[in-house]
């Protein structure tokens, strides 16, 4: 028997074909079951793993044995019902705008763009390769996140985000970023649906079945073989994060909250607040830790106050030997709001000097309207490691956080600030960077999940907001990062995955009609 016969022969095609097809309801089913499924794979915080793996492969099953327009139009609604469903829980700040929402139909729209190539495209390929059929799908969505992580919104709605809790498979990171766990799971939409439409007969599906299952277990023990021969070995550095406690934001918002902002009372609220910071990080630092970091935007502060406030930092630092990195809104007073001018990270080390002032490269669109700072990762060698730091949404955009696996960083500073809607699927999105780059992250956030992993993914130390009035973090983080493979080359997976697409496409458009075969 042939491995990749050809479709023609396949009852599959007979079945595409048939004029019953369009008036084939039961199909409908198949997409109201994805549907169900993808609200549940959105990364969002009711998200689970095994949806993801699931619902694209319902998805196919319906546009495969419907006319394209039928197809894309189930699949396209399916998609906007999702992420209706992701703008709901994720509760965002003020509600969804208009821009908003309309960002999140382009998206909805982006992504049924894989299926409808999978439409048009497997028939005519099916008939030259089996193999290649079901690579068009993993191929277009992978394109599809990967341009889509240029966008102001990142590449939030990767699906590889969805297996954050799969240490082994993550460690696939480390070789191709995000977009190999994405193309893994849609591979395995694509080869399951091909199996379905072969009715199961072991015969035909044999091939390709046990050639995806081979790539999949290879990828499942070098991850568990990484994990378990090579753990983290080096001296670890005693990194505590602390965050203003929800009584003392609640106590100090008394005196900024009414129909005109008063400065001397804004002056006294921004006093309790950085007045609790100092303390919290001088009691951490009296307990053995020698890096404190503060959530992003725990203090606030007037422009002319600013530099009073670094004074104090410094004197700290200085004090006890500490290095300190302050997370910082500077405002400015308006007759009835305080008005954010800038959202920044100042590392000041233990002789007191200011090492960087990092300005976020990547307000996020509709919550802050600020200048974006010049996208430059700023790195410091220290007794502890190189040290790096961004802000918050920053880690929602891989190529910003490789610069600093590509300059060998060993530890990585996140200060962030969350909502309940996004708490914890933020943070666990940022803890994917650290495997990638090879380094230890530690995410000190104010209103969601704060959390410190190793290069490999291991949680080292975890508090949520929600769960304790004082949130203080404590861990011993590995000081010594690692080389990784997609620190060096970046998204070039990302690039073969496009480029793929496109050498797929031209030979659907240009192959001779006549089937052919490939040997077993």
């Amino acid at each position: 028997m042939r491995y990749t016969e050809s479709l023609a022969d396949s009852p599959a095609l007979h079945h595409r074909a048939g004029k019953g097809l369009f008036f084939n309801y039961r199909s409908f089913l198949w997409l109201a079951l994805g549907t169900l499924l993808a609200c549940f794979a959105s990364n969002g915080i009711w998200d689970l793993s095994i949806a993801a793996w699931l619902y694209p492969t319902f998805f196919l099953r319906f546009t495969r044995t419907h006319k394209p327009l039928i197809a894309l139009a189930g699949v396209w609604l399916a998609n906007v019902v999702s992420i209706i469903f992701v703008l709901y829980e994720s509760r965002f700040p003020g509600g969804p705008t208009v821009i908003l929402f309309g960002a999140f139909l382009i998206f909805a729209t982006i992504f049924t763009l894989p299926y409808l190539l999978d439409r048009l495209l497997t028939e005519r390929i099916g008939s030259r390769s089996v193999l290649l059929m079901t690579l068009v799908f993993p191929l277009g969505r992978v394109a599809c996140e990967y341009l889509l992580s240029f966008v102001p919104f990142g590449g939030v709605f990767s699906l590889g985000y969805t297996q954050h809790s799969n240490l082994p498979l993550l460690q696939l990171l480390s070789v191709t970023g995000v977009y190999g766990i994405s193309f893994l799971i849609t591979w395995f939409a694509s080869v399951v649906a091909w199996i379905w439409e072969q009715r199961f007969f072991w015969d035909r599906i044999r091939p390709l079945t046990l050639l995806y299952t081979g790539v999949l277990v290879l990828i499942l023990l070098g991850g568990g073989i990484r994990l378990a021969f090579f753990t983290p070995s080096a001296q670890t550095v005693r990194i505590a994060g602390v965050t203003v406690s929800k009584a003392t934001s609640r106590h100090a918002s008394k005196y900024i909250h009414g129909e005109h902002i008063d400065l001397a009372q804004a002056r006294t609220a921004f006093t309790i607040i950085s007045n609790e910071l100092f303390a919290l990080s001088q009691r951490e630092a009296r307990a053995g830790a020698k890096i404190v970091i503060w959530a992003e935007k725990d203090v606030l502060t007037l422009e002319d106050d600013k530099a009073h406030l670094i004074e104090r930092a410094q004197s700290l630092a200085q004090q006890e030997h500490i290095y300190l990195e302050m997370g910082l809104a500077v405002v400015h007073k308006q007759a009835t709001s305080l008005e954010l001018l800038q959202n920044q990270a100042i590392l000041i080390n233990p002789e007191g000097k200011v090492v960087w002032t990092y300005n976020k490269a990547h307000p996020v669109p509709g919550l802050e309207n600020i200048p974006p700072g010049d996208g430059t990762v700023p790195v410091s060698t220290t007794p502890y490691g190189r040290l790096a730091n961004v802000l918050c949404f920053d880690a929602d955009f891989p190529s910003l956080l490789q610069q600093a696996g590509h300059k060998g960083i060993d530890i990585m500073l996140v200060p962030a600030l969350d909502w309940a809607g996004i708490d914890p699927w933020h943070t666990q999105h940022a803890t994917f960077r650290a495997i990638e780059n090879g380094y230890s992250l530690v995410r000190q956030t104010s209103q969601g999940l704060s959390e410190t992993v190793d290069y490999q993914g291991h949680i080292l130390a975890a508090t949520d907001y929600y769960t304790t009035d004082q949130q203080t973090m404590v861990a011993a983080v590995p000081i010594q990062g690692t080389w990784t493979l997609y620190a060096q080359i970046g998204d070039l997976f990302s690039w073969l995955c496009c480029a793929g697409l496109f050498l797929l496409t031209r030979l659907a458009i240009f192959m001779r009609s006549q089937p052919q075969t490939l040997a077993k």
